[in-house]
């Protein structure tokens, strides 16, 4: 499976687990009343309704909210539909402890930078670890380079009066650069290996570390930032720190039409700076019985990227396609929709038609509503346009279908407790993953939103706009800030669209094929 889900922390899921168990058990009373006991019983009768109205359209999301992601992407990415994009990264740089004491005659060795590419482990024989290398797109590589910002990336807003967190956005590449510093790195062909790294430490002494990119960097580059600042005010703290080196740009140029992408865990990201000094041998460590002569100790000083880190975009984004989003038609529905994650689309789907009384509530719901049906189970199944989607790899295997109005996931992702260590696992009964055909082309999507629409009916919830995204992400729902010209209400995607590069094509409410237009499918229970 080709998602950063494949490295879920076990201990994450764990505790989702626990949390949805318990809002499952909750909602057991709620659910009997329902109808979970009355379904084929000789008093009621179980039917099925299609005749659902639907609006559908696109909204285009062109600057999208890059900071306090879970994972990142560094390099490019061609979509066969969309366009190619190109992923930078700027980051913070912190002290695992600051204020470095260096001690006497301290010189630094080597400094090194890892970022581990997210992986499976294929096999072990013989002692050798085989991976296989998750969430890579691409096979060509590209014009790496790391540069010191001197961009000062702040927590807090001052348009707010410093009171909320400041937010960052994928367009802001051009703002960052024109603060780039100097070069720190450099690799004219890079691409993510799958090779396990060993570093030998000793005669009989080897570390074996999973694939990562691995680097060593400048050491008069450090001498000169770090150890010659030695007990100055810049190293006391990180928040003087930030303001001192205030991070590192990442930036990629690709070399051709093609390119790499890889996701990571930034937090899983260090530099370490190994360093010597001379100190007394009082305690005789190299056993020579000399307790005042001077040794060499090697020691070394760590970093982290905890603090703020941004994705950015440069989105050459299919100008066809463009032209199209620019004129949807919000009131009938569109033929299609164009979903595509990052710096893309979303589609916008609109329930139970139109309010052609003026009561505030559509008058096919107002029918609904007056029915007293028991919903048993509602699915929206959303069908890829074939004749558009190549299909295969570069096909998303999740869609993301969320409260746009609220910003939320609906009451059926809470309520799904179906989770596993793979993508095509967690949130499967609400979020089906991609059926695809034998020879691997996608062919539809199932949405179960059973819950969201018993709220409507039954409880006189409110029929919000739903939200659909490609994602690369179904398990993190803080969601992110997006502009949009289609309307300024338009303004939040689910965080696992925004760290999405790819795309698809779908059938919407007024497709030509009306066999694969949008359906929402209600089995329901009618009491009387």
């Amino acid at each position: 499976m080709k998602s950063v889900l494949n490295s879920l922390n076990t201990y994450r899921v764990f505790l989702a687990a626990l949390v949805l168990g318990a809002i499952t058990v909750a909602c057991d009373e709620d659910s009997t009343t329902l109808g979970g006991n009355i379904i084929g019983g000789n008093n009621f009768e179980t039917s099925i309704f299609e005749g659902t109205q639907i609006v559908s359209y696109t909204a285009r999301t062109p600057r999208v909210q890059t900071n306090g992601l879970n994972s990142y992407q560094l390099g490019t990415y061609t979509d066969p539909i969309y366009g190619r994009t190109t992923a930078n990264v700027l980051t913070q740089l912190l002290f695992n402890q600051p204020g470095p004491n260096f001690n006497d005659e301290p010189e630094f060795q080597t400094v090194t930078l890892s970022i581990p590419y997210f992986n499976t482990l294929d096999i072990t024989a013989d002692e050798a670890n085989t991976y296989i290398l998750d969430s890579v797109y691409g096979d060509q590589p590209v014009h790496l380079q790391i540069f010191r910002s001197n961009y000062f990336l702040q927590d807090f807003d001052p348009e707010t009066g410093f009171e909320d967190p400041q937010d960052y956005f994928s367009d802001q590449g051009p703002t960052f650069e024109s603060f780039m510093g100097e070069l720190i790195y450099e690799d004219l062909s890079f691409f993510p290996s799958a090779e396990a790294i060993t570093i030998n430490e000793g005669e009989d002494d080897e570390e074996v570390l999973e694939p990562q990119l691995r680097v060593e960097l400048p050491v008069d580059f450090w001498n000169e930032l770090i150890l010659d600042m030695e007990g100055t005010p810049e190293l006391s703290s990180n928040n003087a720190f930030k303001d001192y080196f205030r991070g590192m740009y990442f930036k990629i140029t690709p070399l051709g039409d093609e390119g790499v992408l890889f996701y990571f865990d930034i937090t899983e990201a260090s530099l370490e700076i190994a360093y010597t000094y001379q100190a007394i041998d009082v305690a005789d460590t190299d056993g020579d019985g000399d307790t005042t002569d001077t040794i060499t100790i090697e020691d070394e000083v760590g970093f982290n990227f905890q603090g703020i880190t941004v994705n950015v975009f440069d989105a050459d984004y299919n100008p066809a396609i463009e032209l199209l989003l620019a004129d949807q038609d919000t009131t009938n529905g569109e033929p299609y929709l164009y979903l595509k994650g990052g710096e893309g689309s979303i589609g916008v789907i609109e329930l139970f038609g139109p309010d052609t009384d003026g009561d505030g509530e559509p008058d096919q719901l107002t029918e609904l509503k007056a029915n007293d049906w028991l919903i048993n189970e509602a699915n929206l199944e959303v069908f890829v346009d074939t004749d558009q989607v190549p299909g295969g790899n570069n096909e998303p295997d999740r869609l993301f279908l969320y409260d746009m109005d609220n910003r939320r996931v609906l009451i059926d992702y809470e309520l799904d407790n179906t989770f596993a260590n793979t993508a095509n696992d967690f949130k499967s009964t609400h979020l089906g993953a991609v059926v695809r055909d034998a020879s691997d082309n996608g062919i539809s999507y199932k949405l179960r939103l059973t819950t969201h629409l018993n709220n409507i009916i039954l409880r006189d919830s409110t029929n919000v706009r739903l939200g659909l995204a490609v994602v690369q992400d179904v398990i993190t729902t803080n969601f992110r800030k997006v502009e949009s010209p289609l309307s300024e209400d338009i303004n939040n995607v689910p965080p696992g669209g925004v760290n999405s590069q790819e795309g698809t094509i779908v059938h919407g409410n007024a497709s030509p094929d009306a066999a694969k237009r949008l359906k929402l499918t209600i089995y329901y229970t009618d009491p009387e």
